[in-house]
C-alpha cells in the first residue's frame, strides 16, 4: 500500500479489476525531505507544460486548480498548525505528472491515484484520476477535486505530528490505525475547506453549499464500502482500510463544521489547543 494511503492506496484493488494491474508493483512507497513555500511559491514539478499565472487559470486549468489549492492548504496550515498543535508548519512538495512518475518512495503510475510520500514529503497528482473518481461516483466538480489535494496534505500534517506511521494497512478493520489515520486526513481537509475562504489574502471566494455537497458525493464514492460493492464483492468491515462512506463524510464535515484539529482527533492524543 501506498505510504499515507491517500485517496490512491483505497483504489489499489479496484484499479487491478479495471486494468488488470499488479497491485504488488505498488509497494514499497514508503517512508521526510523538500518544502514548498507558500508566500513566494515556484511552479510545483510538473511534466507537463502548463503554466498557471492567475486565480482564473486555476478555476479553468485542473492542473493549475491542484498547484493554487496547495498555496492555499499551505497559507490555512501555516497559521493553524502552530495555532492548534503548536507545530511548525513545513510545507511538502507538490508534484503533477502524466502517466508514470519516479518517486523517493518508488515508481507509480496514473492508475494509483494520488498518493503522499513521506521519504520526499511530496503529493504526487495526475488529473487523470479525477476521471476514474467520477466511475466511483464522485463528482468532477472543482471543490471536491480540491479535497482530494486537502486530503494528501493532510498526510503531511501527520508526518509533522508524527503519526503518520502509526498507520498499518496490514492490520485492517472498521477500528483500525489505518482507518483512524484516514478519516483524520479527511477531517484535516474540511479544517483547510473551513479556513480557505476567511482573510484579506484568502485564496477562495465563500464555499457554497454546493460546492460541500459536490466534496461529500466524492467522500461517499472513496468510501471502503463503496469500493468493495463496486468490485463486486461483499462490504467487510474487517478489510477496511480508509473507512465507510458514512465515515468519511462525517470525518469531512466535522472537520469543516469546527475547523478544529481537536475534533479530528481520531487517535485519542489529546494534544490540541481546543
Amino acid at each position: 500500500m501506498i505510504a499515507g494511503g491517500g485517496i490512491g492506496g483505497l483504489l489499489i484493488v479496484l484499479v487491478a479489476l479495471f486494468f488488470g494491474i499488479d497491485p504488488g508493483l505498488l509497494g514499497g512507497l514508503t517512508g521526510g525531505g523538500s518544502t514548498y513555500d507558500t508566500q513566494e511559491a515556484p511552479a510545483p514539478s510538473t511534466d507537463g507544460e502548463v503554466i498557471c499565472k492567475t486565480a482564473e487559470d486555476a478555476n479553468t486549468n485542473t492542473e493549475c486548480r491542484l498547484e493554487w489549492t496547495a498555496k492555499s492548504l499551505d497559507q490555512v496550515w501555516t497559521e493553524q498548525l502552530p495555532k492548534q498543535a503548536g507545530i511548525e508548519y513545513e510545507a511538502p512538495g507538490l508534484h503533477l505528472f502524466n502517466q508514470t512518475v519516479s518517486t523517493a518512495c518508488g515508481q507509480a503510475s496514473s492508475n494509483t491515484g494520488p498518493f503522499f510520500c513521506p521519504a520526499d514529503r511530496t503529493a504526487y497528482f495526475d488529473a487523470s484520476f479525477f476521471s476514474l473518481l467520477e466511475q466511483l461516483g464522485g463528482s468532477s466538480d472543482p471543490f471536491a477535486q480540491e479535497y482530494i489535494v486537502a486530503h494528501e496534505f493532510g498526510h503531511s500534517i501527520q508526518q509533522l505530528e508524527g503519526t503518520l506511521g502509526l498507520s498499518d494497512y496490514e492490520n485492517p478493520g472498521a477500528d483500525s490505525n489505518a482507518v483512524k489515520i484516514e478519516l483524520q486526513a479527511d477531517c484535516y481537509g474540511g479544517i483547510w475547506a473551513h479556513h480557505a475562504a476567511q482573510g484579506e489574502d484568502a485564496f477562495l471566494e465563500p464555499i457554497t453549499n454546493e460546492q460541500v455537497a459536490s466534496a461529500i458525493q466524492s467522500t461517499k464514492a472513496v468510501g471502503d464500502d463503496n469500493i468493495q460493492k463496486r468490485s463486486g464483492g461483499q462490504v467487510r468491515p474487517d478489510q477496511w482500510t480508509h473507512g465507510s462512506s458514512e465515515q468519511r463524510t462525517q470525518a469531512f464535515l466535522t472537520g469543516y463544521e469546527t475547523g478544529s484539529m481537536a475534533s479530528c482527533d481520531f487517535l485519542e492524543r489529546g494534544v490540541y489547543q481546543q
